[in-house]
């Protein structure tokens, strides 16, 4: 039986329904679970101590490119909209193999962990040189992260009228095969998993109509979530009228791409009849604000999404549009963006820090997850709020207005990822040497 005692915590944010907040409260862990919450509790395991901490729910990432770590602030993609940025990018992306993808993943979950992320799904969608989720799921299980991960997919190249080049393209019954090998190998169903695998075709200007509706019938026969882009920005619209005769959320609708088992990528261009349609069927939202912003896609109408019932959860998006896999920074433009374009009353530091966690869990399909509760799983941040980011802060627990951007300590299933700001499951230092050592290779001569 493994034990750990959280002591004494300035305040515990549980995101329970209630919103319930303790001063001065215990947690108690045991076997990777949550069993109490309280005052004065005992353990003959561990204890760690809590006065200066803020605890919260591990947060939650419900969307990333794990590989895209290794391409940060590429110059010809700087100042690129979408698809200049994806044109720009493909060809380097082209050049990746196993080494790549399980470095750049590695790196890409330590900047997770820090920043507070216990649970994050990753959309893989183009496999080049031998590259295989695998070694994504290899990285996560190495680091200690709870992962979802996807099998995503491109299969229309620049030949066939799609956007990226035929050499990152695969054939469709090839892909079909694949999403069953890795859900047969990785998915777990169960309570507590550590790693779940979705289905998750890139987009629809990378895909064929033919495999998003094979997509989500191979999905809901294996049981597993499924999950793409849409309605990115202007030129997704554009796109999709062109080419479908329609919006993207009615194409979604047709190709049976909504539900609770779904979760879409942006939305930053929904509107209202499409956000009726996510919230009576409980279609999922991953909001990407930073990577929004760098993009210039636009603001997403969150406040509308969340008031309309549709489930929300944020991610960090791949580190070539966001330069950063910080979701705590993340929380925070979520909460500016919808306080600049709604007015400073449209979201709460609690609100967004809520989104953050429990949010994210349920988009995720995991509400074993995302809340301090006894028999909820084990993961959990403790912010430190006594360094100079929280100075003269007169409400310590409102961590996205003055709080820290890095964990103190970080559990996940009842293990500690980090303890004292120091990541404890690998070497770090010999993993940032090893990824720009392949970024400076992947740029060639300068």
């Amino acid at each position: 039986m493994s034990e750990t005692l959280i002591r004494n915590a300035h305040s515990v944010l549980t995101m329970d329904d209630a919103g319930s907040e303790f001063a001065g409260a215990d947690v108690l862990i045991r076997d990777g679970v949550i069993v109490q919450i309280g005052e004065g509790l005992t353990s003959t395991g561990e204890v760690v101590e809590a006065s200066n901490c803020v605890v919260t729910p591990g947060l939650v990432n419900t969307h990333h490119h794990l590989y895209q770590t290794l391409t940060r602030a590429v110059p010809g993609g700087q100042d690129a909209l979408l698809f200049g940025w994806l044109q720009t990018l493909y060809p380097i992306w082209a050049r990746f193999g196993p080494e790549e993808m399980r470095i750049s993943a590695l790196a890409g979950l330590a900047e997770l962990a820090l920043s507070g992320c216990t649970l994050t799904s990753d959309h893989l969608y183009l496999y080049p040189n031998g590259a295989r989720l695998d070694d994504t799921v290899d990285a996560a299980t190495e680091i200690g992260l709870r992962f979802h991960a996807t099998r995503g997919a491109m299969s229309i190249g620049e030949s066939d009228g799609g956007l990226p080049p035929d050499a990152l393209v695969e054939r469709e019954d090839a892909i079909l095969e694949d999403c069953i090998r890795v859900i047969d190998a990785f998915h777990d169903p169960s309570e507590g998993a550590m790693v779940r695998v979705g289905v998750a075709p890139c987009s629809p200007f990378s895909v064929s109509r033919e495999l998003m509706r094979d997509a989500a019938l191979l999905a809901r026969d294996k049981g597993v979530m499924m999950h793409t882009h849409l309605a990115e920005n202007e030129e997704d619209i554009a796109y999709s009228e062109a080419k479908f005769g329609c919006r993207p959320g009615q194409y979604a609708e047709e190709l049976g791409w909504t539900g609770p088992d779904v979760w879409h990528a942006h939305c930053v261009k929904l509107d209202g009849q499409e956000i009726d349609l996510f919230a009576q069927s409980r279609t999922g939202v991953a909001h990407c604000p930073c990577s929004n912003c760098r993009l210039g896609s636009g603001i997403a109408p969150i406040r509308d999404m969340v008031d309309a019932g549709v489930p929300v959860g944020l991610g960090v998006d791949g580190s070539a549009s966001n330069d950063s896999s910080n979701l705590v920074a993340e929380a925070r433009q979520a909460m500016l963006l919808q306080r600049v374009s709604r007015g400073a009353d449209a979201m709460s530091a609690r609100e967004a820090l809520r989104l953050a966690t429990r949010g994210g869990a349920e988009v995720l399909g995991r509400h074993d997850c995302g809340q301090i509760a006894a028999g909820k799983r084990a993961d959990l941040a403790l912010w430190d709020v006594s360094g100079i980011d929280s100075a003269g802060s007169w409400d310590k627990a409102a961590l996205l207005l003055a709080g820290p951007q890095r964990v103190r300590h970080l559990f996940v299933e009842g293990r500690q990822v980090v303890r004292d700001g120091l990541l404890r499951t690998i070497d770090l230092a010999a993993t940032l040497a090893h990824q720009n050592m392949l970024a400076q290779r992947l740029a060639g001569p300068t």
